[in-house]
């Protein structure tokens, strides 16, 4: 399978056009992953363009491509959010990269009330910043021509406030209802929200606002999933169900 790379704007690039890969990704190619002229590759936008081409040159600070091929995505319908709470060490990181691989197309980062790991006003933007980067890397990994959108730290209140245009599912192991039960409708454009709580589960004043609110409880089984599962594990399952996979 050819190298992937993307690009860090949206691409109007057709077959017999060059498009130019600079900075760190340039660096990568050239460097990391030993790009060599005359190769195949593909490059994407993140906003669903799909270019294949072949390398004209190759350079630490700037790799140019001929394009020979485009093909452009649909935006992804319905959009599946993971709303994931914050955790302590690289918990919720490893939940955005897979995540990610599995097809998610907006992560939004929780302070909840039990999340060890606290996000204040400086280290907000940093952290998104970082869950950007990771979540860009994982989907470059796994060919995808949609970049995921990684959302500022969001509150409860702000969660609640998402439940009347989208389709909310909190994750809860004790919830009578099964996520493998529910009959979710591929024709519904409303965002699937999944909301993911922190090592020590959600709180019940959270949840009882967000059900009040109209989200849903539901389990993925009869185990408790680490927080960096849980959100993965869901998607794969609402994936399924749509049809996507």
């Amino acid at each position: 399978m050819p190298l992937h790379f993307v690009l860090d704007a949206p691409t109007d690039a057709a077959p017999g056009d060059d498009v130019v890969l600079t900075g760190a990704e340039a660096h990568h190619a050239a460097a990391v992953r030993r790009l060599r002229v005359g190769e195949e590759v593909t490059v994407g936008d993140g906003r669903g363009a799909w270019l294949t081409g072949t390398t004209s040159a190759v350079a630490p600070r700037e790799v140019v491509v001929r394009v020979t091929g485009r093909t452009d995505a649909p935006p992804p319908a319905p959009r599946l959010v993971l709303v994931q709470a914050l955790a302590k060490g690289d918990r919720d990181e490893l939940a955005v990269q897979a995540a990610t691989e599995l097809g998610v197309d907006e992560i939004v980062p929780w302070q909840a009330a039990r999340s060890v790991s606290r996000w204040d006003a400086a280290k907000a933007e940093k952290g998104r910043a970082r869950w950007a980067t990771i979540a860009r890397e994982a989907a470059k990994q796994a060919h995808r021509a949609w970049l995921p959108e990684v959302a500022s730290l969001a509150s409860t209140a702000a969660l609640v406030g998402r439940v009347e245009a989208s389709v909310v599912l909190v994750l809860e192991p004790t919830a009578d209802l099964r996520l493998a039960a529910l009959d979710l409708d591929a024709a519904d454009t409303r965002d699937i929200v999944l909301v993911v709580g922190p090592e020590g589960g959600i709180a019940p004043e959270e949840l009882t606002a967000l059900t009040d609110a109209g989200a849903r409880l539901v389990r993925l089984g009869e185990t408790v999933l680490r927080t960096s599962t849980a959100g993965p594990a869901a998607l794969a399952v609402v994936s399924a169900a749509l049809g996507r996979w």
